[in-house]
């Protein structure tokens, strides 16, 4: 795709033609910047498109609602609004200038400079910016770094650093998303110059930078060299396992699955149950990210204890006591302690029967505990477990007299 092609087909987009349309012109201009312009350029997916104005976040507000727009003001007080188009949020920021800065925020004043604006912005490739009719903006070579996939600070990286510290973090994981080679020397040299920095930033901010990272194209690559540089022990408060990182994304890459950011920090951060409340709390883990580390880890611990990869009634059994979900992941992890190859067929065989034990369920409900006499609700919970263990062991038996018999043990169980 030439890059006319590309840049076109980004500004053929409905929402964003009718977002300029509203914005640009009447002695105001407005163009789209970094993310958007960078990915049109290398044909990748564009999932937020932001730009820039000369009009101050009033006028921008004004103009959205003259054209039948909704408007949230989101960042006011910094000069950013978000215009909602067809149901698409577009982050408008007005032309600014961070005049005070102390790493983690900003003030600013307003201006009308495209170019200084240019400067202000963390990489050479996320610099560039693109008119409604066509014209790529490109005062920092970003275009050539591009191409080159090579991810380089603007200016003085320590001085860009300096304005946020999350750039330490961002650093990494461009050069994962959209880098080639070694990492760049200055950059690299200045991060590790700003790593203390890091404690300073927001849970929330650090916890998307690292899953990010994780899930990129060189994510296990480039961890392994910010684990190296004493960055990533500071980012989530203990110790990153980098070779182990790097062997489950070759399992991933055997199975031919997509990247999974939280199984990848597991992978990276988590050998027993404590790390997963370590990064809960230091990363601001959501309760579902923290369940699933926590029970990866607990049925991890279970499969030390046996003779793993699991098959027929001991992987029921094991899948009956954990979850499909938490199984899967901790037969990946034990996958990736026992150094067997990523395709290895026992381990791929393990964890497809897991999977394939989600739809199985036991032919039995309380109802039926109920018409033989079992009535009280705790004690029609626990034989039902007791009987799905019977069942499980006794291979899963259909036949309704089997059933039955099974029934009646687990009943008597109770009694005892």
């Amino acid at each position: 795709m030439t890059r006319r092609v590309a840049l076109a087909a980004l500004l053929a987009d409905p929402a964003i033609a009718r977002a300029f349309a509203a914005l640009d012109g009447d002695g105001e201009e407005t163009r789209i910047v970094g993310g958007a312009v960078r990915n049109a350029l290398i044909g990748k997916p564009t999932n937020d498109v932001d730009m820039a104005t000369t009009a101050t976040p009033d006028i921008v507000m004004q103009r959205a609602k003259d054209a039948g727009l909704r408007c949230v003001p989101t960042g006011f007080e910094h000069g950013t609004v978000t215009v909602v188009v067809a149901g698409r949020p577009f982050e408008v920021t007005s032309l600014r200038e961070d005049v005070e800065t102390d790493g983690r925020r900003a003030k600013v004043l307003f201006g009308r400079d495209f170019d200084a604006d240019a400067r202000r912005r963390d990489f050479t490739m996320n610099s560039m910016s693109l008119t409604s009719d066509g014209v790529l903006h490109d005062p920092l070579g970003g275009e050539a770094d591009l191409a080159a996939r090579r991810v380089r600070f603007i200016g003085d990286a320590d001085a860009r650093i300096a304005e946020d510290y999350l750039r330490v973090l961002r650093f990494f994981r461009f050069s994962a998303a959209y880098g080639e080679g070694p990492l760049d020397r200055d950059g690299l040299a200045a991060a590790i110059r700003g790593r203390a920095g890091l404690e300073r930033l927001s849970a929330e901010r650090v916890r998307a930078e690292i899953l990010k990272l994780l899930a990129a194209r060189r994510g296990p690559e480039i961890a392994q060299e910010a684990a190296e540089a004493g960055l990533l022990e500071i980012a989530i408060a203990g110790v990153a396992h980098a070779s182990r990182l790097t062997r489950f994304a070759a399992i991933e890459a055997a199975r031919a699955t997509p990247a999974d950011a939280v199984l990848r920090l597991a992978a990276f951060a988590v050998l027993v149950r404590e790390d997963a409340d370590r990064l809960r709390d230091r990363l601001r883990l959501s309760n579902a990210e923290h369940r699933r580390l926590h029970t990866a880890a607990i049925a991890l611990e279970a499969l030390h204890e046996r003779a793993a990869p699991l098959e027929g009634t001991h992987l029921a059994e094991f899948v009956f006591l954990h979850g499909v979900d938490a199984t899967s992941d901790a037969l990946a992890l034990a996958q990736v302690e026992s150094r067997a190859a990523p395709d290895d067929a026992d381990w791929l065989r393990s964890r497809e029967g897991a999977e394939a034990l989600r739809e199985l369920k036991l032919p039995v409900s309380g109802d039926d505990l109920k018409q033989r006499g079992v009535t009280e609700g705790r004690a029609i919970g626990a034989t039902l477990k007791t009987l799905q263990m019977k069942w499980i062991r006794a291979g899963f038996p259909r036949d309704p007299a089997e059933i039955a018999r099974l029934i009646e043990e687990a009943i008597e169980l109770r009694k005892i």
